[in-house]
């Protein structure tokens, strides 16, 4: 372990120790903070702005509408699957306050995606978004989800304005497909009805519980749920706000383009601009960068999240560079690795520096981070406080300092494990069961900063998700006219890595077209290949393993 060489290297009186006498659950820091900065503005999008007090209402509406009109219990799994809406705040928290376990769900996810997650979670409460309302209708029979609440993207406007903007979005934009979900519930009446229930804080959550499941493919293989208990949350909370001092109570303004699904953006848009009282906007599809440009002018921020890809796009355009940065304190990137070029622009148009950190899903997430006051581009900056971390060998042996090794972590933000797969767990573990193996190649450089140099997992990262070559493959060589499949990530400008698919046909009138329709089918779109290879064979080891690596070179 390096803590050595960088523990001074935090700003003064940051304690290595956490402490959970403030906040033991992710509902304290939300209930502190709605008692501390109820006036505050909390959450705005798409032209709407709630206070900590109304967040605080509202989301204690919903806990009540759960816990008196559906029958779930403490401990049940509740899948929530929106973009960054203000009802999703309002549905997870009131999913927390009422003891349920959030399911983070992708709301890009295919039919096949869905099921498979609603069925290994058990999650028999579903909150979504009407947009995806036919593949909704479409999994539900197959799965033991029985309670559905669904909103529509206007929900939270005032009556006249929610009317037309939903109509519009359905009739005019086509963006809300004819469905039938029998025993379906408007987001709006659940809120309605909460309002008229009592909302029993007794079923609030206790520090060792399950907060979240949130699947990832974790090294390899099929998805599986990190079980993220509030500690971990909290304690990650707690140590992302140790060191990032910059930050005023109840002053910052942070701009929140990432999906609050994705596990970087619940932690840090969520919970940790939340303990600050810091006031979120909501970008729904920051695809649209007009759009996103046209909303960041409207604020005087002071703080973004995002990453790499988001970051080139931005830059791409000349409104965005005509922005107001003059307030800005923090730019923090993660999910995929940083490029300089993409760094030194950013540097360049707005007077900020990026500040990159690292982690993954089942350390939720942050490891390691460059403090503001002490980036060093392309490196991942130091452990957060708390956080142990040391690099191994092949036979699990401790590197010398300067070597290259297998990145492996220790602290209170590693999951409690993978949901129902106890031999899952047991292979991300070192064989004593003390430390996460990340499947990241590391070296400490002399001054203590981390460096990411190779990746020993055959994972694909496109534009911050992860994509497992297990399941690409399993999907593709369900077509009839393939006899066997291999996928690799490569590099790509836009989004740090593309997948590319490498296979033998049985049939010679297969084309790209017909293998990009099929995966279109039944792959989420970031899982889709870009670019397709035609082979006669494919490269195999001597027990017939085919060899991802040698084909990656």
């Amino acid at each position: 372990m390096a803590e050595r060489i960088w523990a001074d290297k935090y700003p003064e009186g940051v304690s290595q120790e956490i402490t959970y006498e403030k906040y033991s659950t992710v509902i304290d820091v939300f209930e502190s903070s709605c008692r501390r900065f109820a006036d505050l503005p909390a959450y705005s999008n798409l032209g709407v702005t709630i206070t900590y007090k109304q967040l605080d209402k509202l989301s204690a509406d919903f806990a009540a509408y759960l816990e008196n009109h559906t029958g779930l219990v403490k401990g049940d799994r509740i899948a929530v699957q929106m973009p960054n809406l203000i009802q999703f705040p309002i549905a997870v928290f009131g999913a927390l306050r009422a003891g349920l376990v959030v399911v983070n769900t992708n709301p890009m996810y295919t039919a096949r995606e869905m099921e498979h997650q609603f069925n290994d979670s058990g999650a028999k409460a579903l909150v979504a978004l009407a947009n995806f309302g036919d593949l909704i209708e479409e999994v539900l029979p197959k799965t033991g989800v029985k309670t559905v609440i669904i909103t529509q993207v206007a929900d939270m406007h005032k009556p006249l304005k929610r009317t037309l903007m939903n109509f519009a979005i359905k009739k005019i934009k086509k963006m809300v497909p004819d469905f039938s979900i029998p025993g379906a519930v408007p987001f709006n009446k659940a809120l309605k009805l909460g309002s008229k229930s009592t909302y029993d804080a007794s079923h609030k959550p206790t520090i060792d519980d399950l907060a979240v499941l949130q699947y990832t493919g974790g090294t390899t293989g099929v998805a599986k749920g990190a079980m993220l208990t509030h500690k971990n949350l909290v304690s990650n909370m707690l140590q992302m706000k140790s060191i990032l001092t910059e930050f005023e109570d109840g002053k910052e303004i942070m701009i929140t383009p990432l999906p609050m699904y994705h596990i970087f953006s619940f932690t840090v848009g969520c919970l940790a601009m939340m303990e600050t009282g810091a006031h979120n906007v909501l970008i729904t599809n920051p695809r649209d960068i007009p759009a996103f440009v046209d909303e960041m002018s409207k604020w005087d921020f002071t703080a973004v999240t995002g990453l790499n890809t988001l970051f080139v796009a931005l830059l791409n355009n000349k409104e965005f560079r005509e922005l107001d940065f003059s307030h800005l304190k923090i730019t923090v990137a993660g999910g995929m690795a940083l490029q300089k070029a993409a760094a030194d622009d950013w540097e360049k148009a707005t007077g900020n520096q990026v500040c990159e950190g690292y982690g993954m899903t089942e350390t939720s997430p942050v490891i390691s981070v460059n403090l503001p006051s002490n980036i060093q581009i392309g490196t991942i900056g130091i452990p957060l406080p708390g956080t142990d971390v040391k690099l191994i060998d092949d036979n699990e042996n401790e590197v010398p300092l300067g070597e290259r090794g297998e990145l492996c972590v220790k602290g209170p933000q590693v999951m409690k494990g993978y949901w129902q797969r106890e031999e899952a767990t047991k292979d991300t573990m070192t064989k004593d069961g003390e430390w996460l193996k990340t499947g990241d190649v590391a070296v400490f450089q002399d001054d203590g900063f981390l460096k990411i140099v190779d990746r020993i997992k055959d994972m694909i990262l496109v534009s911050g998700f992860n994509v497992y070559p297990n399941e690409v493959e399993d999907v593709v060589c369900t077509h009839p006219d393939i006899v066997e499949a291999a996928v690799v990530g490569v590099p790509d400008d836009k989004s740090g890595e593309a997948v590319k698919l490498f296979i033998v046909p049985s049939n010679k009138d297969l084309t790209k077209d017909k293998v990009i329709a099929y995966c279109k089918a039944n792959l989420t779109g970031y899982k889709i290949p870009r670019h397709v290879e035609f082979r006669e064979d494919l490269p195999k080891s001597n027990v017939g393993k085919i060899l991802r690596r040698e084909l990656r070179d």
